[in-house]
């Protein structure tokens, strides 16, 4: 299938931008032009923005395919992944996959364990699965989005939200019940988290994290939405690139 990415540089590492549920890669619009000294991609995952959307599964290792095929394509041999919400699975699973190709993460108010045991989340999937999940969609994008304080930003991410297909939508929480891709495996990569403040990042959360990720620069932001590079792109562009230079990662 057609997998759909943009490229900025040039050279065989790059920083990589992966999207999250039902986004595309129009998300990191205010992150692809913000670093001119770096070769810089985005990727629709399958299933989103430009990219095909077949029948077919949704999972974190099709995802991870996906954008390694993109980099083989590219001739970018390293990378530092940045994962948005959903997309945190998706680079999580790409380290695992390919650990040589891995430079360095970036985790944008994503998780590394389930948020709720699989039958609580079945419940909460379930619903999607019906003739009213336009209306129930309709319902969680407006929730995702209401703490943003830019309305025009708001209603743009809303319409990117609705343009993926119920079909990708719903494989794609599925694939989030599987056990195995929640593993406590250790992350030995340098990794920036930065996530918006809200009650699932507990202190025991932060805790899991760091000894799950040796190499961590864990941070949280108060008065953002869930998009917070976004709501503050300048501040998140710098904290990147300051993660990448501190670490030597390109």
């Amino acid at each position: 299938m057609k997998v759909h990415y943009t490229n900025r540089g040039e050279g065989d590492h790059a920083l990589v931008f992966v999207h999250g549920w039902n986004c595309d890669l129009t998300v990191w619009k205010n992150q692809v032009d913000a670093f001119p000294q770096t070769r810089v991609m985005a990727i629709d995952l399958p299933g989103h923005g430009e990219s095909d959307k077949p029948q077919i599964k949704y999972t974190m290792d099709l995802h991870a395919r996906a954008v390694d095929a993109v980099l083989r394509e590219a001739h970018v041999e390293r990378a530092v992944l940045v994962g948005h919400s959903n997309g945190t699975p998706v680079i999580r699973q790409f380290y695992r996959m390919f650990p040589e190709k891995t430079a360095g993460l970036v985790i944008v108010d994503g998780a590394l364990r389930p948020f709720a045991p699989a039958e609580q989340m079945q419940k909460y999937i379930e619903p999607m699965r019906g003739p009213r999940y336009s209306e129930y969609f309709a319902n969680m994008a407006d929730a995702m989005t209401k703490p943003m304080t830019h309305e025009a930003a708001r209603v743009e991410i809303k319409t990117a939200l609705a343009r993926a297909p119920q079909h990708v939508a719903v494989s794609e929480m599925e694939s989030l019940l599987s056990d195995e891709l929640w593993r406590p495996d250790k992350i030995n990569v340098a990794t920036l988290i930065v996530q918006a403040k809200q009650p699932a990042w507990t202190e025991d959360y932060e805790k899991f994290v760091r000894e799950l990720i040796p190499n961590v620069d864990y941070r949280v932001w108060p008065g953002v939405s869930h998009f917070l590079m976004i709501d503050r792109p300048d501040e998140f562009n710098s904290a990147v690139a300051g993660f990448i230079a501190t670490n030597k990662l390109l």
